[in-house]
């Protein structure tokens, strides 16, 4: 089917994730995309662009990628999906095995589903259950710690944990309240040192504990980095310094690496550079190299012994879904960590990283650039209309889709979040489709605000 058939086809029937549609309908350029290849995708027009969001955030090793083909080509030849309900199955057993052994140390336990989302609130249900059902039981612990502008997901758990005012404000009449500290990122002190920085942020979080400590079940964040909420980065030393107050007020620890995870940062996940080992995990994204929805949430064994009993206690986690463990998304999740656990791996995102760093650099001096942020291979530009004052564009004026239109001209697919221009290439990047993304992106990003100035 050709382009302009599709592309009419896509706005009579389809309804887009995130996206005012009456603009959609009104663009004759949206990209239809029929093929990928390595780091590139191609449209429904043969027009080529480089992935630079990693298409959301999953893609690691880029697309078509023989290894992980090749296991759901044999996978498939077996079974494509049957429950876990009642049942098991060989890749689904052989994933959550290896998942454990480069699993931060003390997760003992995988329970599969099919989404961050949904991996955040099965660890938030397992957290509050915990604390009904351990002995002695602590059924006033049922309260969450979050921090400010965190994002996990959109079920209306997840977005009581995290939720983005812009996305979320809508169904706050739906969800559950929760305490909150305030991000990281947004204190003054950052620009000061990363000691006074960390300082202040941990005194507001110990304050919340000696008040709540009694009362909360878990706290439950994104290490080092807040991804949707603008690629906010913390100070160095909070997240050990987060598990360090949880540890003394009998409180849980839920780290959400769903878009942290499997070396996006720079190591397997994010945590391990705090030497911090969170109570539950959550996963998704890069879990499969982008290729199929499968999401974990682990746990300890302290965690898992508390649901254990018999048939008639009721202390069961009834939880779960249809596709729960999927064969075809589980072999492409052993494929894809065997191709991470591949010698040099993570040594070459760190070196890409600091190669991006090097890239960006010249970027803040740019009149409406106001910040560059960067972990591993995930970061962001935030654009101001005013370097001088810090005034934001306001919405709207669109200025981060304005630049990632640009961006589209010349070949380069991304997404911003807001006024940030989010850098969130897939892990193989070469070194000079790297170089080229932050060149399209700096032109993009001059194009766009000149017109404004």
């Amino acid at each position: 089917m050709n382009y302009k058939e599709l592309s009419h086809k896509d706005k009579k029937y389809l309804w887009h994730p995130f996206t005012q549609q009456r603009e959609w309908e009104a663009d004759p350029n949206v990209p239809i995309i029929v093929k990928g290849k390595g780091t590139y995708l191609y449209d429904a027009r043969g027009k080529k662009y480089l992935d630079g969001v990693s298409s959301l955030w999953c893609n690691v090793h880029g697309h078509q990628v023989p290894e992980i083909d090749r296991a759901i080509q044999k996978q498939l030849k077996k079974i494509a999906h049957s429950t876990l309900l009642g049942a098991s199955n060989e890749p689904a057993i052989l994933l959550a095995e290896k998942l454990i052994k480069v699993a931060p140390k003390g997760l003992t336990r995988v329970f599969y589903s099919d989404s961050g989302s949904e991996a955040n609130e099965i660890a938030m249900k397992m957290a509050f259950q915990y604390w009904q059902q351990v002995r002695p039981a602590r059924p006033k612990k049922n309260m969450f710690l979050t921090v400010r502008e965190g994002y996990h997901g959109d079920t209306i758990g997840s977005v009581s944990l995290g939720g983005i005012d812009l996305f979320h404000g809508i169904f706050g009449g739906l969800l559950f309240k929760t305490l909150k500290v305030k991000s990281p990122h947004d204190y003054p002190s950052r620009k000061l040192s990363n000691e006074k920085w960390l300082k202040d942020c941990v005194k507001e979080a110990e304050g919340m504990f000696r008040k709540y400590g009694s009362r909360l079940a878990a706290v439950h964040m994104e290490p080092l980095i807040e991804g949707a909420g603008g690629m906010l980065v913390h100070p160095w030393g909070y997240l050990k310094a987060i598990r360090r107050l949880c540890d003394k007020y009998k409180v849980l620890l839920i780290l959400d690496e769903v878009a942290t995870g499997f070396g996006r940062t720079g190591t397997m996940f994010a945590c391990e550079q705090e030497g911090v080992s969170p109570d539950l995990l959550c996963l998704a994204k890069n879990l499969t190299g982008g290729y199929l929805p499968v999401a974990a949430t682990l746990a300890t064994e302290k965690v898992y012994k508390a649901f254990l009993g018999s048939f008639e206690s009721a202390r069961t986690f009834y939880h779960g879904h249809t596709f729960t463990g999927n064969q075809l998304g589980c072999a492409a999740g052993l494929a894809n960590l065997e191709l991470i656990e591949m010698n040099g791996f993570l040594e070459t995102i760190q070196e890409k990283s600091e190669m991006l760093r090097e890239l960006l650099e010249p970027l803040i001096a740019y009149p409406h650039v106001s910040d560059l942020r960067l972990r591993g291979l995930m970061g962001g530009i935030e654009l101001v209309k005013s370097k001088k004052t810090d005034e934001p564009y306001s919405y709207k004026m669109k200025m981060g889709y304005r630049v990632c239109a640009e961006a589209r001209k010349m070949g380069v697919l991304l997404r911003p979040l807001g006024n940030v221009i989010v850098l969130m290439p897939p892990l193989t990047i070469s070194k000079k489709d790297l170089a080229r993304l932050i060149e399209v992106i700096s032109a993009s990003i001059h194009r766009a605000t000149v017109r404004f100035s």
